[in-house]
């Protein structure tokens, strides 16, 4: 109804028509398009393309028969992979480590990509507060760090926001010898030689990311300025605890996560999701596949 995108549904035609029904959908039906696993013309074709993926990484072929009958993540991310449809959004049942190894088998990460990585939007009456990366890299290196903070930078700017970094640790600019320092202290060197353009400082405490005042009387030179919207952490656990925590306290709307770095345009929600938020990701995801047509026409 909002026309962001052409919907395409995987499951069985009947089920998917029934719900539908019953939710006052009447629409349905005729406006999205159905992949149905068990009734396809397309089956073998997907599965053919999906063996020649993973078939030597252990996977038989009677395996990946059972496979694209069955896994809805598989089938979206086979799909995204022959160009049949531009983009996927999956995760909304079963846990996210098993839809991220899916995608990872099937699309892969894009040229020159260490490994895929996860942000996060928290929308407040207050603000917008980009978190990274709370779902994928759980113990970053430096350089991975550095990798992750500029494309999620890209992201942000998509948003038609000047990204403004801050490298957490519990660590403010060398006031503690503790491993998360180091790490942010290198990942900054990164930045500065591969990123020059971009705000970007480190390391420091959430209060100093949050608070320009608290900031400037411990580090009166920092390159940032105001309130930091990209948010940084050293690890998964800290990135993860902290956005849990910072959506209940403040009731911010989470979107998300976006998954950063994939070959193809590809989304994985949690099972938390809501309707809406499934629509939120949907508008990322047809804003993602726009940005990435305009970029390879020039």
């Amino acid at each position: 109804e909002d026309e962001v995108a052409v919907p395409v549904l995987i499951g069985r035609r009947r089920v998917v028509e029934a719900r539908a029904q019953r939710a006052g959908l009447t629409r349905v039906p005729g406006a999205v398009e159905i992949i149905d696993p068990e009734d396809d013309p397309r089956y073998r074709d997907y599965v053919d393309t999906y063996l020649g993926l993973v078939g030597r990484k252990g996977v038989s072929p009677e395996r990946a028969r059972t496979v694209v009958r069955t896994n809805s993540t598989v089938i979206a991310a086979v799909s995204v992979h022959r160009g049949e449809t531009d983009s996927m959004v999956c995760g909304a049942v079963g846990p996210y480590t098993e839809h991220l190894a899916d995608v990872r088998a099937v699309i892969g990460e894009a040229e020159g990509v260490a490994d895929l990585a996860a942000l996060s939007l928290l929308l407040s009456d207050r603000e917008m507060l980009f978190i990274t990366d709370s779902q994928v890299c759980e113990e970053p290196s430096a350089s991975q760090v550095a990798e992750i903070t500029m494309r999620a930078a890209r992201q942000v700017r998509g948003f038609g926001i000047t990204p403004k970094a801050a490298l957490l640790s519990a660590s403010r600019f060398g006031s503690r010898a503790l491993p998360s320092s180091t790490l942010m202290q290198d990942a900054l060197q990164i930045l500065r030689a591969e990123a020059p353009e971009l705000e970007v400082d480190g390391e420091m405490t959430g209060e100093d990311a949050l608070n320009q005042a608290v900031r400037a009387r411990n580090m009166p030179d920092s390159t940032l300025t105001g309130r930091a919207n990209l948010l940084v952490f050293p690890s998964l656990d800290a990135a993860h605890l902290a956005m849990g925590l910072l959506a209940e306290v403040t009731d911010a709307l989470h979107i998300g996560p976006m998954l950063l770095g994939a070959r193809l345009p590809a989304h994985i929600v949690t099972q938390s999701v809501t309707a809406r938020g499934i629509l939120n990701m949907t508008a990322i995801a047809a804003m993602d596949v726009l940005r990435r047509q305009a970029a390879s026409t020039g």
